[in-house]
C-alpha cells in the first residue's frame, strides 16, 4: 500500500501498531479503533484465548470496512508476558515485521497485584504491580523506539519518514491519591514520568511520546466497581460529567495521540475522567469498610 496515498491528512492506514494488553477492556477497544482506519495491529497479551477471542473481533471489523470501502488493515497477535523482556522483543519484532518498522505502541497491559494499607502491605504484591506497569511500559519503549525513528524502514523518496507515537496508559490514581490504591498509583506516576523523560530524549528522532490518564471506565477490569456499591458512588460524586467512561472514550485518545493529527503533542499526560481530577480521588477503604 501506498501510505502516503491511502492516509492523506490525519490518517494512520498502512501504519503498523502493537497494542499490549490487546486481547480485551481499553487495550481491545483501540485496537478496534486503530483497525478500522487502516492499521496493521498486533496485540499481545499473556492469554492465548482471549487473544484468539480478539481477532475475531478485529477481522470481522476489517470484513466490514473492506466491504464499504474504506482503508484494510489487519490483526494478528502475538503471546507476550510485557514483563519479560525477550517476549516484549519478539512482540515488537512481531509487529514491525512487514515493514520493518513501527508507527504507533499503546503500552496498555498492566493492573493491580495489592490494595489496602501502606503498613500492612505485602512487599511481593507492591513489586509485581510495578513490575507489571511500569517496567513493562520501559521494557515496550526500550524495543519499540528504535524502530520507530523517522526514516527507520522506509524506502528513499517515499514520503513516509516520519517518526512514531508512544502511548502509555497511566491513571488518574497516577495524578492525584486514591486512598489505599498507593502501590497502582505510585507506578502509574512512573509511568506519566518515564514517558515525559522519553519524550525528551525521543524528540529529536520524531518520536512522540505521551499518556493517557483514565478515569473509571466500564470495562471488565473495572467490573467489581462499575456494578454499583460506595465506591462508585463515590466515584461519580467527585465526577463534574458525572458518568462512567467508555472503553471508546479512551480509545477515540488514544487514536488521536496516535495519529499525525498530534504531531505537535509530545510529553503529555492526558486526562480522561470526566472533570474527577479537579477534585479529590476515591477513597478506595469502601472495599475494606474503612
Amino acid at each position: 500500500m501506498d501510505t502516503a496515498k491511502a492516509n492523506g491528512p490525519g490518517g494512520i492506514a498502512g501504519y503498523a501498531a502493537l497494542v499490549t494488553g490487546g486481547g480485551s477492556g481499553i487495550g481491545l477497544g483501540t485496537s478496534l479503533r486503530l483497525v478500522r482506519d487502516g492499521a496493521h495491529v498486533t496485540i499481545c497479551g499473556r492469554t492465548e484465548e482471549k487473544l484468539v477471542a480478539a481477532i475475531g473481533e478485529l477481522e470481522s471489523l476489517i470484513a466490514e470496512v473492506k466491504a464499504s470501502g474504506g482503508p484494510v488493515g489487519s490483526a494478528r497477535y502475538v503471546v507476550a508476558d510485557v514483563t519479560v523482556e525477550d517476549e516484549v522483543a519478539a512482540a515488537v519484532a512481531a509487529a514491525s515485521s512487514d515493514r520493518g518498522r513501527l508507527e504507533i505502541l499503546f503500552a496498555c497491559a498492566g493492573g493491580a497485584h495489592h490494595m489496602g494499607p501502606i503498613t500492612g502491605a505485602d512487599v511481593e504484591g507492591v513489586r509485581a504491580t510495578i513490575d507489571l506497569n511500569l517496567v513493562g511500559t520501559f521494557l515496550c519503549i526500550k524495543h519499540a523506539a528504535p524502530l520507530m525513528a523517522a526514516g527507520v524502514g522506509t524506502p528513499a523518496g517515499s514520503g513516509e519518514a516520519t517518526g512514531g507515537s508512544i502511548i502509555g496508559m497511566s491513571s488518574g490514581a497516577g495524578s492525584f491519591p486514591h486512598r489505599y490504591l498507593w502501590a497502582y498509583g505510585a507506578s502509574k506516576a512512573g509511568i506519566d514520568m518515564l514517558c515525559r523523560y522519553a519524550a525528551e530524549e525521543l524528540g529529536a528522532t520524531g518520536v512522540r511520546v505521551n499518556t493517557v490518564q483514565p478515569g473509571i471506565v466500564d470495562d471488565e477490569l473495572m467490573s467489581f466497581i462499575t456494578a454499583g456499591g460506595p465506591l462508585l458512588d463515590d466515584y461519580l460524586a467527585e465526577m463534574p460529567i458525572s458518568r462512567l467512561g467508555t472503553v471508546e472514550d479512551i480509545a477515540e485518545a488514544v487514536r488521536f495521540l496516535a495519529g499525525p493529527e498530534s504531531s505537535w503533542i509530545t510529553g503529555d499526560n492526558l486526562a480522561i475522567d470526566g472533570g474527577h481530577h479537579l477534585r479529590r480521588g476515591a477513597n478506595y477503604g469502601h472495599l475494606f469498610g474503612s
